[in-house]
């Protein structure tokens, strides 16, 4: 059985290296990790008094993971400012948090090869709940320095409005 659908011809699985971040409908400039999107659900055990000495198990409570996105410290704001919704230094009494707009839906977009979205999952009613706007610095070390930001959600699924694209032919020669 073939692994895709559209590009029959097609083995290996997308990789992990092409993808993108949107929220409030633009693309997040320079974000080049993502943490895993990961749920885990609870397992409750339990079990009858007159039945044999065997837990049954069922699903409890499912919990999302939260998502952390890192990328190369620029002179772009988006991380900081949405950090400062969820909490702002010097902002009044009572107004330390936008309660308005702390929390955004983010699309994560993976994209084949060729650079077409190929997948696409939609994160819910996300915060930031820990923002780090300068990584550790080290003189005696060559790297890029590194700003993050850690979002609590409530969720996640495929979009599956996002359908695998026809991938384009190389002319032979």
């Amino acid at each position: 059985m073939p692994q895709f659908t559209v590009n029959t011809t097609r083995f290996d699985p997308y990789k992990g290296f092409k993808f993108r971040v949107k929220w409030d409908g633009r693309y997040v400039a320079g974000v080049d990790a993502i943490s895993p999107l990961r749920r885990r659900t609870d397992v409750v055990t339990h079990r009858e008094g007159g039945e044999p000495n065997v837990l049954r198990r069922s699903p409890g409570l499912t919990n999302f993971d939260p998502i952390v996105l890192t990328r190369g410290r620029t002179h772009d704001t988006d991380f900081e400012a949405w950090a400062n919704r969820v909490w702002s230094l010097g902002a009044g009494v009572g107004t330390e948090v936008s309660l308005g707009d702390f929390r955004k839906d983010i699309v994560i977009e993976l994209m084949n090869e060729a650079g077409q979205v190929a997948l696409a999952f939609k994160v819910y009613r996300c915060w930031p709940s820990e923002y780090v706007a300068l990584d550790d610095l080290d003189a005696g070390a060559s790297y890029v320095a590194i700003e993050s930001l850690t979002l609590e959600h409530e969720g996640w699924e495929r979009d599956t409005s996002v359908t695998e694209p026809q991938e384009p032919k190389t002319a032979k020669k």
